[in-house]
């Protein structure tokens, strides 16, 4: 039950952090790593579950354009 109960709860924690990535990425950080996503504001409701799922990725990604971008 204690197992069950600790993955219920990562589980939540995961999801609950991958929730606040996507508002965050789809509101500020599209525009930024994709030019072309400007203005297309249809589209961002469908990436939700991908940026909540994969967000680890999604913030190694955007941190990375970041830095490249200030560097220029």
């Amino acid at each position: 039950m204690v197992i069950g109960t600790l993955i219920y709860w990562l589980a939540v924690s995961y999801v609950s952090c991958g929730g606040a990535v996507a508002v965050a990425f789809l509101a500020f950080g599209l525009d930024r790593i994709d030019p072309s996503a400007r203005g297309a504001y249809t589209v961002r409701p469908l990436l939700v579950p991908g940026v909540v799922l994969l967000w680890p990725l999604v913030l190694v990604i955007w941190r990375r354009r970041l830095t490249a971008s200030m560097e220029i």
